[in-house]
This record gives structure tokens, C-alpha cells and sequence, in this order.
């Protein structure tokens, strides 16, 4: 008897949740600066990537730099990371390689970003709010390592790993989702109107994850 209480005293403890759900109308809440609390994202890629498009809403009072969205690859730093380098800036890293983007932005504001990336003509490019922003250039020709670790509120210095705090995420994500190609005006736009067409790598109706830490579940109710 006291080995079953002791396990059930863990299991109601364990700071730890996997699920697979449908967060329609939800928020991912990161409520302080950490290194270690963080929302892991299971996609099943098995092969690498060529072209990726990649939509969330984001809502931070954060001044200083943050990560927004982080996939690394066993053996590579920033394989694919989208970082937010101060207001009004964004970045995106593919193959360790950088390309930043600015807008005019209020603050603090809720944001609706898209990010897409070609391989064919390593054209990246970026939306903020359902207008674009500048296009961009890196890494033409190369592929996107497979069987990443996807990190929300960290940023990955290893594989799954290695974060630090200065450059985690405080605020709320929500209206995730990913594609293994390049959306055209129209599709970021349906995107932007929570009308995502057919997300096949990660879609925040039937999402995979992993809460890691304080994390929690709540209604969006910006926008």
C-alpha cells in the first residue's frame, strides 16, 4: 500500500504532460523567464526538408531577444530557428545560416507570423499580421535535417537541449502550424483568418506535444 501511494504521490507531481489534442481556441501560457520550461512539438519527419512554411500567433511584453520556434537536428546548431531579435526585428536561421526581416510594430501587440523558405532559390519569406515583409536569401540548394527536436520557449544550443534563459519565451503561443511547402499570398492570408489549409507537418487541431515544466493551457483570448 505505501509503494502505490508513493507511486501515485509521483504520477500527480510529474511536471510533465504528454497529449495529442485539438488547442483550437487555445494558448501555450509560458508565464516566467526559465531555463527549462518548454513545450516539445512531435512532427514525424522522416525525410528532409526542401520547403516549409511555418505560421503561429505570438504575445509577449518581452523587450530583449527571444525564441519563437526552435527545430535542431542531432550533430547541427540552428537547423531551423525563428528568433525574435528586438521589437520590430525577426530572424530566421536555416543551416546555422541568417536572414533577418523588420517591421513597424506596436508593442506590446499580439502578432500573427508566417516564415516560409525554398530551397530551390533559398528565398525566405516573412509575414507579420498578414502583410509581407521583405524577401530574403540564404542556403539555396541545401536540406532541412530529419528527425528534429521542436522546441517551444527555448532555444536549442544541442539537440533538445542546452537552453538558456536570457533567450527564453515569456508570453503566449497559440494558432500553430506547419507545412512542407510554400504557401502562396492567399494560403498565408486564409492562415491569418484561422483558415489554415491542410497543415501536414504540425496543425494545432490535432497536435502532438509535450509540456515540459510550467507551462499552461489557456483560452486565447486576444487576437
Amino acid at each position: 500500500m505505501d509503494k502505490l501511494l508513493l507511486w501515485v504521490s509521483v504520477l500527480i507531481t510529474l511536471p510533465e504532460a504528454f497529449d495529442q489534442a485539438n488547442l483550437h481556441g487555445k494558448v501555450f501560457v509560458f508565464p516566467r523567464e526559465s531555463s527549462t520550461d518548454h513545450v516539445s512539438l512531435i512532427a514525424k519527419l522522416e525525410k528532409p526538408l526542401r520547403n516549409f512554411t511555418l505560421c503561429l500567433r505570438a504575445y509577449s511584453d518581452l523587450s530583449r531577444y527571444y525564441s519563437l520556434f526552435s527545430y535542431n537536428v542531432q550533430g547541427k546548431d540552428n537547423e531551423l530557428l525563428v528568433f525574435k531579435d528586438k521589437i520590430g526585428t525577426y530572424s530566421l536561421f536555416i543551416g546555422n545560416t541568417r536572414v533577418t526581416a523588420k517591421v513597424l510594430e506596436q508593442f506590446p501587440a499580439p502578432a500573427h507570423f508566417c516564415v516560409s523558405w525554398e530551397s530551390s532559390s533559398g528565398i525566405a519569406e516573412f509575414w507579420v499580421n498578414g502583410k509581407p515583409l521583405v524577401k530574403k536569401g540564404l542556403k539555396q540548394g541545401y536540406s532541412v535535417g530529419a528527425h528534429p527536436k521542436i522546441i517551444l520557449g527555448q532555444e536549442q544550443d544541442t539537440y533538445g537541449g542546452g537552453f538558456d534563459k536570457r533567450q527564453s519565451f515569456v508570453g503566449e503561443i497559440g494558432d500553430l502550424y506547419m507545412w512542407d511547402s510554400v504557401l502562396s499570398a492567399e494560403e498565408i492570408l486564409s492562415a491569418y483568418q484561422d483558415s489554415p489549409i491542410n497543415p501536414n507537418i504540425l496543425n494545432w487541431l490535432d497536435l502532438d506535444y509535450e509540456i515540459k515544466g510550467y507551462v499552461i493551457i489557456k483560452p486565447l483570448v486576444w487576437h
